[in-house]
C-alpha cells in the first residue's frame, strides 16, 4: 500500500506541473472539507473509506486508512466503516477489503 501512496505523489506532482490552478483549487477544497465540522476528521476518514471501498480505489484506500489511524481510529472501526460500503455496494465492495486489511497492517505501527 505505500507503493499506492508513492503513486499518488507521483501523480500529484504530474499535475501539478500540467494542472496547477484545478490541483490547488482541488487540494483546497480536500482540506475545506476534510476538517473537524459538525462530523469530525476522524469520522470522515471513516466515511471517506467506506466510499473508498465502495468506488474500488486502492489509492483511496491506502490514503484514508493511514489518514484515519492518524487521526485514532481503530483497525475495529475502519472495518465497521468498510463494511457499510459492503452493505451498500455487496460482494464487489468486500473483495476491496484486501487492500483495505494490507493498509491497517502497513500504516498502523506509524
Amino acid at each position: 500500500m505505500r507503493e499506492k501512496l508513492q503513486e499518488i505523489e507521483e501523480l500529484v506532482k504530474k499535475l501539478q506541473q500540467n494542472a496547477p490552478e484545478e490541483t490547488k483549487n482541488f487540494f483546497n477544497f480536500l482540506k475545506s472539507v476534510e476538517k473537524d465540522g459538525a462530523v469530525s476528521a476522524k469520522n470522515k476518514e471513516l466515511i471517506n473509506i467506506a466510499l473508498a471501498v465502495a468506488a474500488q480505489c486502492e489509492w483511496c484506500i491506502a490514503f484514508h486508512t493511514k489518514n484515519a489511524l492518524k487521526l485514532g481510529a481503530n483497525k475495529e472501526e475502519i472495518i465497521e466503516a468498510a463494511m457499510q460500503a459492503v452493505l451498500m455496494h455487496g460482494g464487489p465492495a468486500l473483495m476491496y477489503m484486501t487492500p483495505l486489511f494490507k493498509a491497517i497492517e502497513e500504516f498502523s505501527n506509524e
